[in-house]
């Protein structure tokens, strides 16, 4: 079991390069099934999500070599329509391989998806509007065994802006006859980035970003080569540390409209931020002040991903802040190991009150979540004494060795 330990006390400050954004690449490593052709995409960062995508799609047939940051999926060998039962409980981001298989095979079996244990997060929109295209979905055994003798395109109206549902959508969609209309979809960068990436091989695909997209269907997809978007949620996370430990930081390779709800309310606690195109540079206050109010939405609202680090960041605050938990209803497990380090946290279903408190003090805690890990890796950075993160293998879901780049970036860790 991996453990990071952390030497509290000193400041992120420097320059750090933000890789390929998770959300994007998962997605857009299952598309690569549909065209049966060479898929080359670059800046994919080094996470153990990934790892499992890579293992899905040798599993099926694939061929996967990865260069540097750099893969090569060679999808045209393609042969089995079954996704290995033990890799799709390992990663809940797996379902988008329902609808990328039934486009290009017609036909596949999956499990139910595993993944961080946030809170229930149902995949019945995901069945309800494959179903509409014309899957039949049977569910057995806690497996789903999904044919179809031929997609359609049709109008689909989202309960939800979910975004596994809006990317299992357009990956059906791709090869269906006539048109399929998604309303209320989930407008998040990652979407984009999958119609970009879609449309590169040959796809039609348009309005990814709004809340309305449009795919028509076509017959044929060619090779393609694509670069991943940066990450906005480890973009977030790097600005976050520096404001925490009252340091200063650019972070290269960013695209600050995606993060303008992280960069409005890290302003708020007081920070100075600047950015150009690519860039964004944040200075720390020499005292953060509390942030009234916090409300996870979807996109373009405060992101989900977001909630725990900007709590670590709030429980050194001035003040008190209130956060609204919109998106998952079990998302607060980081916050009972925060309060092991010293945080004053109250938690009310959805809703958490944060009192800052002077300083927190390091402690051996658990990282119950991906994102829950981060804000302990954030804490840890301010707290006083040594910080011991269990369960560590969370944190390499979504962040590409993170303890290398703080140290990097001037603070005392390191990982066991």
């Amino acid at each position: 079991m991996s453990k990071i330990i952390i030497e509290g006390g000193r400041k992120i400050q420097g320059e750090l390069r933000v890789g390929g954004a998770k959300n994007s690449v998962l997605p857009i490593m299952a598309a690569t099934v549909l065209n049966g052709k060479i898929n080359i995409v670059h800046d994919i960062p080094k996470l153990s999500d990934v790892e499992v995508m890579s293992k899905i799609l040798r599993a099926v047939g694939c061929d996967v070599k990865r260069e540097n940051g750099t893969m090569i999926i060679d999808s045209s060998k393609l042969d089995n329509h079954r996704i290995p039962e033990e890799l799709v409980r390992e990663m809940r981001s797996s379902i988008v391989f329902l609808g990328a298989m039934l486009a290009r095979c017609g036909e596949t079996i999956v499990s139910y998806p595993g993944g961080c244990e946030i809170g229930p997060r149902p995949i019945d929109l995901h069945l309800k509007s494959l179903r509409e295209m014309g899957a039949d979905i049977e569910e057995k055994h806690g497996f789903l065994i999904c044919t179809t003798k031929g997609l359609k395109g049709c109008d689909i109206q989202l309960d939800f802006p979910s975004v596994g549902a809006t990317e299992n959508i357009m990956l059906a969609a791709v090869y269906a006859e006539g048109t399929t209309t998604i309303r209320n979809a989930a407008r998040e960068p990652e979407i984009r980035d999958l119609q970009q990436f879609i449309n590169a091989m040959g796809g039609n695909i348009s309005g990814a970003g709004s809340n309305t997209i449009r795919i028509d269907g076509v017959k044929e997809l060619r090779e393609v080569e694509h670069t991943i978007i940066p990450d906005r949620i480890v973009a977030g996370t790097y600005l976050t540390a520096a404001a925490m430990t009252r340091g200063e930081i650019v972070l290269k390779n960013v695209i600050p409209e995606h993060l303008q709800s992280t960069i409005y309310k890290l302003k708020e606690s007081g920070c100075k931020i600047l950015y150009t195109h690519d860039t964004i540079k944040l200075v720390a206050p020499n005292k953060l002040h509390a942030i009234e109010s916090i409300k996870t939405l979807p996109y373009p609202g405060f992101p989900t991903d977001m909630q725990s680090q900007i709590m670590a960041l709030m429980t050194i605050s001035d003040g008190i802040s209130i956060i609204t938990e919109n998106i998952f209803e079990n998302r607060y497990k980081h916050a009972y190991e925060l309060i092991r380090m010293g945080a004053n946290i109250k938690i009310d279903g959805r809703v958490a009150i944060i009192k800052g408190v002077p300083k927190l003090t390091g402690a051996t805690v658990t990282a119950n979540d991906l994102r829950g890990g981060a804000a302990l890796i954030l804490a840890g950075l301010v707290a006083e004494g040594t910080t011991i993160i269990e369960n560590a293998k969370h944190i390499e879901r979504g962040y590409d060795h993170i303890e290398d780049n703080l140290k990097f970036a001037g603070a005392a860790i390191k990982k066991m």
